[in-house]
């Protein structure tokens, strides 16, 4: 069967409808509310068997019931909902009564049931060889499926009824039948799966509340309470009776399955509804209470099983993840990053949640592991991701196509989806993919017309679907179902790598501490050692001067070689020095950025440099459109001249020198300049030498030069929050860039 349109029906009516205050009783027993100071009657059903007017004692009408009801008041049972008395004989109307009460707003609310005629040994005495034998079938269980085919025999057993199902909620609150036991008088539903709209939301959470209902003839006649309202004014509370009223939607629902008598126990795992035990009779059929209550703690026998099953089997995979993820934190923190220590890895990576498929995502980064989507479509995710404002640091969804449509056309490798924020700040996730599992379900009647609106009831009156016949539906999009212990995998890596990038920061930032604090003693050191060494030099200069004029006559050739060598070391430790205290100078130097212009700075500086070059010599300057800066303009000015003057000094060899200065389009919020050359160049193997103090590619005899001026430049735009690197190829030329933030009117 397949899927045909409907016409657009409000089924939230029925999850609206207030069956909890319907004010009335089924008619197979009454009720009276008390007072529960005086024991003076509020309330009572039309079929009480002796008058019961409101402000009446009930020791004037039922004497019978008082002492029980004193016991109830006096010793009162730890857990709410109705609770069997006892079984009292009414002397007024010669019939026996299994008495039930609960409290709600301060009244007492007496359920009496009266015992059928027929005489069935169900106590509890009867029940004892039973329920041990259903105890020790239970442990020896060795599946959940096993576990609810064991109930609903056991239950059935009990009540007699012709069908017992045991059917599972789903996350969407579909219900599948997982187990059956019937005696061939109804039809089979074990595997059908039944839709939400079935059982509403209100009528679920009475489930949850009240564990046990029961409707012994569909077809019977509901019994008004009167007075309508309590003493405080409301409709009566029934959610805990035992006798309520049930809607006219569900009766005619059962007459439509083909049963006239129902009864159903609540599955109550950690307090949350599991399911359902749902027992069905084609012909009315009426259980007595203990029968109930037996068939009550019997499922709370196997709730407490199931539990201990479920809890147990997630404890094992938690094991096996936890083993996993004890090994990944290894690898992660032996590494300098804690994605190495992930992609080193693999199997591990998707066996921590059992996926076949994974991938590391980053701004600039895509890694993929596994049976994964195209790197585009990955990406498409984390940019998804990225902008969910609303979702946790944990995604999980098992259907990705249903919360981003593009996500269809791959589903075949990620229909489930698994992702953790490792940082929000720079949008860093690790994402584990699932394909999807298609599958056909069977259904108990077409989902999609779960019911009709009746023309004649207005439009809030809704029936029930008609056909339980099986459809088949074939599910497609979704994945397997990512387990507790797997999400909960997850989240624990996400809080290792959370600690690892802590403690890392940690280190660094203690690092960082006292790289500052030794740079401010080196800065200290080399400030006053080259502030104290440049007199001294000076003085070498100037006495080898005079020596050198003065006695040049009383010198040999030999003497006046060494007075000549001695002046040259002599300067040539003072420009060092000199370039040293500059260089000391740039870490304790505050700066002063103002506006300027890029081209009028380089031209002041190009004439500065090439005052000293021969006249003989021919530079091509190729100068571009440098727009303005945002800088310290001194600091700038040194950055400028140091890289026109290493470009004009490398050149020097060459017939015709080509200095070619510019600026690149901005990136990343930066401005890029360059300065090329056509010189000598270098070998990139040595690139990481060149800004580094006292490093040089070329011999000194070659290249004058102390070694600083790269040095400088690196630390002024460093300052500046900028950056620098150079590129070039012996013999070939060179080309330096440096960077500075884009701020204010640098644009």
């Amino acid at each position: 069967m397949s899927r045909t349109e409907t016409p657009s029906i409000d089924l939230t009516a029925c999850d609206r409808e207030p069956i909890h205050i319907v004010g009335s009783v089924q008619p197979h027993g009454f009720l009276l509310t008390l007072d529960a100071a005086s024991l003076v009657i509020a309330q009572a059903s039309e079929n009480a068997p002796v008058p019961a007017p409101p402000g009446t004692p009930l020791d004037d009408v039922l004497p019978e019931l008082v002492a029980v009801v004193r016991r109830y008041l006096d010793d009162p049972p730890n857990e709410a909902g109705a609770h069997y008395l006892r079984t009292v004989a009414l002397a007024g109307t010669g019939r026996r009564y299994e008495v039930a009460a609960h409290r709600v707003d301060g009244l007492v609310v007496l359920e009496l049931e009266e015992i059928a005629d027929a005489g069935v040994e169900d106590g509890l005495d009867a029940l004892t060889p039973r329920l041990r034998a259903f105890v020790q079938r239970l442990r020896l269980a060795r599946s959940t499926e096993e576990l609810c085919a064991i109930v609903a025999e056991d239950i059935r057993h009990i009540t007699e009824f012709d069908r017992a199902l045991v059917y599972r909620f789903d996350r969407d609150w579909h219900g599948t039948v997982l187990a059956e036991s019937g005696n061939g008088v109804l039809p089979s539903y074990l595997d059908l799966r039944f839709p939400a709209s079935d059982i509403p939301v209100q009528a679920r959470e009475l489930y949850r509340r009240n564990r046990l209902r029961i409707i012994p003839d569909a077809s019977y006649r509901a019994v008004p309470i009167r007075p309508v309202l309590t003493p405080t004014g409301q409709p009566l509370d029934l959610s805990q009776s035992v006798l309520r009223s049930v809607s006219p939607v569900h009766v005619e629902y059962m007459r439509n399955m083909g049963t006239m008598a129902s009864m159903s126990v609540s599955i109550l795992v950690d307090d949350k509804l599991w399911g359902l035990i749902s027992c069905h009779n084609r012909d009315p059929r009426r259980v007595s209470l203990q029968a109930r209550n037996a068939c009550d703690f019997l499922t709370q026998i196997f709730a407490l099983q199931l539990s201990a099953r479920e809890r147990g089997a997630q404890a094992e995979q938690r094991l096996a993840l936890g083993a996993v993820q004890a090994r990944l934190l290894g690898f992660m923190a032996e590494e300098d990053s804690f994605v190495d220590g992930l992609i080193k890895h693999p199997d591990d990576v998707m066996a921590l949640v059992n996926a076949p498929g994974a991938a590391i995502v980053t701004g600039d980064r895509c890694r993929l592991i596994g049976d994964t989507p195209a790197e585009a479509d990955v990406r498409a995710l984390y940019d998804w991701l990225s902008n969910q404002t609303d979702e946790a640091e944990v995604f999980v969804t098992e259907s990705m196509s249903e919360r981003l449509p593009a996500a269809r056309s791959f589903a075949d490798r990620a229909s489930g989806l698994l992702a953790i924020s490792v940082s929000k700040k720079y949008a860093s996730y690790i994402l584990w993919f699932r394909p999807e599992v298609v599958r056909t379900v069977k259904w108990g009647g077409n989902p999609v017309k779960p019911a009709t609106v009746d023309p004649a009831g207005g439009p809030d009156r809704l029936h029930p679907r008609k056909s339980f016949e099986i459809w088949k539906e074939t599910v497609q999009g979704r994945s397997l179902p990512w387990s507790v212990p797997e999400v909960e995998a997850a989240k624990d890596l996400r809080t290792s790598v959370l600690g690892i990038v802590l403690r890392r920061a940690e280190e660094l930032a203690s690092l960082s501490e006292e790289l500052q604090r030794s740079n401010k003693e080196l800065e200290a050191f080399s400030y006053s050692v080259s502030h104290d060494l440049r007199a001294p030099f000076r003085h070498i200069v100037g006495y080898s001067n005079l020596l050198k004029n003065r006695e040049a006559a009383n010198l040999s050739e030999k003497g006046r070689h060494y007075v000549e060598t001695i002046i040259e070391a002599a300067f040539s430790a003072g420009t060092l020095v000199d370039n040293l205290l500059s260089f000391s100078q740039m870490g304790r130097n505050a700066l002063n950025r103002v506006p300027g212009d890029m081209n009028a700075l380089i031209e002041e500086v190009r004439r500065k440099v090439m005052r000293d070059v021969p006249p003989e010599r021919v530079v091509r300057w190729e100068i571009g459109s440098l727009g303005r800066a945002y800088a310290d303009p001194f600091m700038l000015r040194l950055v400028v001249e140091n890289l026109l003057s290493n470009a004009l000094k490398y050149t020097r060899g060459r017939p015709e020198a080509v200095i070619e200065i510019g600026r690149l389009p901005p990136k990343d919020g930066e401005a890029v300049f360059f300065v090329r050359d056509n010189g000598v160049g270098f070998d990139m193997a040595y690139v990481d030498k060149l800004f580094g103090v006292f490093q040089r590619l070329h011999r000194v005899e070659e290249f004058e030069g102390t070694g600083i001026g790269l040095a400088n430049v690196r630390r002024i735009v460093e300052r500046h929050g900028g950056r620098t690197w150079a590129e070039g190829e012996l013999g070939a030329g060179a080309t330096f860039h440096f960077t500075l933030p884009l701020r204010g009117e640098a644009h």
